[in-house]
């Protein structure tokens, strides 16, 4: 019989703003499992975990660790009970080595001072032990994000974490990483560790857990055996209805190129060359998708295009209007629309209400304006209608949207950015952290932008995303473009992870192919 290590018992979880995020979940997870805690943004997974991390506390319900009752006030109370948490934005320190942050707050001493050797010991006995195959004496900065997470997990291991919680952890990975890290994790397993895999991917849950835990809109809806069940029904479970897991989708009839960019060159404040002279094309009724590992220029194409950031060289023109220098508001009345990767920073005023987010970008104009006043009538009509479109679940118009999940949050964001008619859609993750049913909602959104004629560029780290929306790909890799793929349905991942990685890469005459600039 299997031995149960952690029961959270009938958890609920209220805000003083009265959102229910958890109300009577009960999660049971057995020693030496990897165990899947899935569900839609906002299903209450992440509220579930900072329970048992510490983070927050629940009003109600109980948590037992190997049959005993604990109370778990803050994390390290929960490390001391054992259990451990790889969240999503890995917490190091940068200019540290590894063996640093491994240690850090229980740093050993040796004649009153810091002691780097044992420090570098006790990693090494971790990485040995665990086969996580980390230098210690690395700086974290000049790893990769692979590595970093290894880092984070070993972490967790020193401090004696037996329950080891992972969020999201093949979100910045690329298909080989993500296979070497399933490889560390089922070594782990096989060591008597548990694990608890938040996750959204449901190909990656099939290959890695033993069981599988769902909740929906706050509640657990149901459990079972990962082997007992296929990816259909595990949708089904997370949404309460069937989704389409395939986009179905006709060829592209790309025509002319509407976004230019040429010889891009943008260098960080540090002196580092993040984008190294690239150059590309976007075509009228194209998806063009980015793929590469995370920190190889992406977002900084995405925001040198949207006028967020400076660039060194080069030009980027927008119907053959140059946009160097012109202001936010003037590259968007070019047709410019922008999903940006960062929804709280640069896609919403979080504390304002649906209404005046997604009229932000138009307000000013005279279809909106009597004299001196806005036309009320005309934005609340616009808003409903909006709201009814994007399937945004809110209470109503003014609700603010930080009360939103991130699924409706990002709906926000794209009824804004699709609405207005764009030439050009730069969509910069845009389904990252967001349910199953929103993803699949505004996949295929793009593809009717893009059967309308808009150019689109499609910056995504997940990979299935990128094969299955994009018509042709570029690959990056250290800032430059390693590959053009013309046809996207023509290469794999695994040949996509090869060119991210700097393993492949193409001639520079097979790369220029994409600049359609003829």
């Amino acid at each position: 019989m299997p031995e149960e290590i952690l029961l959270m018992d009938k958890i609920t979880k209220v805000y003083p703003n009265g959102f229910v995020a958890n109300k009577e979940v009960t999660l049971s997870v057995n020693k030496g499992e990897i165990h899947a805690l899935m569900g839609e943004n906002g299903a209450g997974k992440s509220t579930l975990m900072k329970i048992l991390f510490g983070i927050e506390q629940a009003e109600e319900g109980h948590i037992y660790i190997k049959g005993q009752e604990v109370k778990i006030g803050n994390p390290l109370e929960a490390i001391a009970h054992g259990v451990g948490m790889v969240h999503q934005h890995f917490m190091l320190v940068p200019s540290l080595t590894v063996a640093e942050n491994v240690v850090l707050g229980m740093e050993p001493k040796k004649n009153g001072l810091f002691d780097f050797e044992e420090a570098v010991r006790i990693t090494q006995e971790a990485v040995d032990k665990y086969n996580l195959k980390v230098d210690p004496r690395s700086k974290v900065e000049d790893l990769p994000v692979g590595f970093k997470q290894k880092v984070e997990i070993i972490k967790a291991l020193v401090r004696g974490a037996e329950i080891l919680i992972l969020d999201e952890p093949t979100a910045v990975l690329t298909p080989q990483e993500t296979k070497e890290l399933f490889v560390e994790l089922k070594n782990l397993r096989d060591q008597g560790h548990t694990i608890v895999f938040i996750g959204h991917k449901l190909n990656e849950i099939k290959e890695l857990c033993d069981r599988m835990t769902v909740l929906r809109l706050g509640k657990s809806v149901g459990k079972a055996n990962i082997c007992d069940i296929t990816e259909q029904e595990m949708s089904r479970m997370m949404v309460g209805r069937d989704v389409i897991l395939k986009l179905e989708k006709t060829p592209a009839q790309p025509k002319e190129a509407v976004l230019k960019v040429k010889d891009l060159k943008i260098v960080a404040d540090s002196g580092k060359t993040i984008v190294n002279d690239i150059s590309f094309s976007v075509r009228k009724g194209e998806i063009l998708g980015v793929a590469g590992v995370e920190g190889n220029g992406q977002s900084q194409i995405s925001e040198a295009i949207t006028g967020l950031l400076s660039y060194q060289n080069g030009t980027i023109t927008v119907n053959d209007v140059d946009i160097k220098g012109k202001k936010i508001r003037q590259i968007r009345e070019l047709g410019v629309s922008h999903v940006s990767e960062d929804r709280m920073t640069y896609g919403v005023a979080a504390t304002s209400g649906v209404k005046d987010n997604v009229i932000s970008d138009r307000y000013y104009k005279k279809e909106f304006n009597k004299g001196l006043l806005l036309d009320n009538k005309k934005i609340n009509d616009l808003t409903d209608r909006l709201i009814k479109e994007f399937l945004i679940k809110c209470d109503d118009r003014d609700s603010a949207v930080k009360m939103l999940s991130g699924g409706n949050m990002q709906k926000v964001v794209v009824a804004r950015e699709f609405s207005g008619n764009p030439k050009v859609v730069i969509a910069n993750q845009p389904t990252r952290g967001i349910d199953v049913g929103a993803t699949e909602f505004i996949r295929k959104r793009l593809v009717e932008l893009r059967d309308e004629g808009a150019a689109i560029l499609l910056i995504s780290a997940d990979l299935n995303e990128v094969l299955e929306l994009s018509d042709s790909l570029i690959v990056m890799n250290e800032g430059k473009i390693a590959a053009y793929i013309p046809d996207a349905s023509a290469i794999d991942d695994m040949e996509l992870g090869e060119y991210m990685l700097g393993v492949k890469k193409q001639t520079p005459e097979e790369i220029a192919r994409v600049a359609y600039d003829k």
